[in-house]
């Protein structure tokens, strides 16, 4: 089985963290690609240089400055360093934006109520699958930033959870996929502050149950309603799990 791992800010903002996961996920014997995301760094250097970040929702607003220092940590320091880390625990790996190998090629969004930026969105034809196989079937991990292009010349900002589950879905054709989230708890849980109280495994039908008495809410809908998504598209499974689980059960299948 093939597996894409995602990671997000809460693991890449700790460098403890970060080294102990790393550890973990060179350990994974299948075939892998890890996905990051940028995590509070490109907010922290756009101050230091005086660029006020711009977020709106939630969501980053990438403008010419906003895109050079993201492209430059995200493509170039963050994606450099868990590489070189990834290479001292035995695991031969290669960091990619969707430029290098013409891996994952996006357009722009388009201008509606909000104008993003340089901010990309991809389709079911974005990513080089063909690149990925190759890499692979060549025992070569793929470390892939939230750096896309448009075959233009252009460089855009990509959401790393999309990057990854349109990675999950290209791939889910010729192989076996399991899709991972890693977020800041252990799954899902029936008491989000409880731990003992994880749901171990959830399918569509239980999810809507879950949604509809409340149990699932918030953030989470979101999450599961393109994990689901992803599923229907082709992908075996998607499981949310901590960090430092990564390599046991203690995690949330959806299937």
């Amino acid at each position: 089985m093939l597996k894409i791992i995602k990671i997000g800010g809460g693991i890449i903002d700790n460098e403890q963290d970060l080294e102990q996961f790393l550890q973990t996920f060179s350990e994974i014997k299948e075939p892998k690609i890890l996905v990051h995301g940028g995590g509070k760094g490109a907010s922290k250097m756009l101050n230091q240089l005086g660029i006020e970040p711009k977020m709106i929702e939630g969501r980053r607003i990438t403008d010419k400055p906003t895109l050079d220092v993201v492209t430059g940590l995200y493509a170039g320091n963050l994606n450099k360093s868990i590489v070189s880390k990834l290479q001292e625990f035995g695991c031969n790996a290669l960091g990619l934006s969707g430029a290098d190998g013409n891996a994952i090629k996006g357009s722009k969004r388009p201008v509606k109520t909000i104008d993003y930026g340089f901010v990309g969105d991809l389709n079911d034809k974005s990513v080089n699958k063909e690149l990925f196989q190759l890499l692979i079937d060549n025992n070569i991990t793929p470390v892939v930033c939230a750096i896309t292009h448009d075959g233009n010349g252009q460089l855009l900002n990509t959401n790393a959870d999309t990057i990854a589950s349109t990675i999950a879905v290209a791939m889910s054709q010729e192989n076996e996929v399991e899709l991972n989230f890693c977020f800041d708890k252990i799954g899902v849980l029936h008491d989000v502050n409880d731990d003992t109280t994880l749901i171990p495994k959830i399918n569509e039908t239980l999810y809507l149950q879950l949604k509809e008495e409340g149990v699932i809410f918030e953030g989470m809908i979101p999450k599961l309603d393109n994990s689901f998504k992803v599923i229907n598209a082709g992908v075996k499974n998607v499981c949310l799990v901590h960090a430092r689980n990564i390599n046991s059960e203690i995690k949330t299948i959806l299937c």
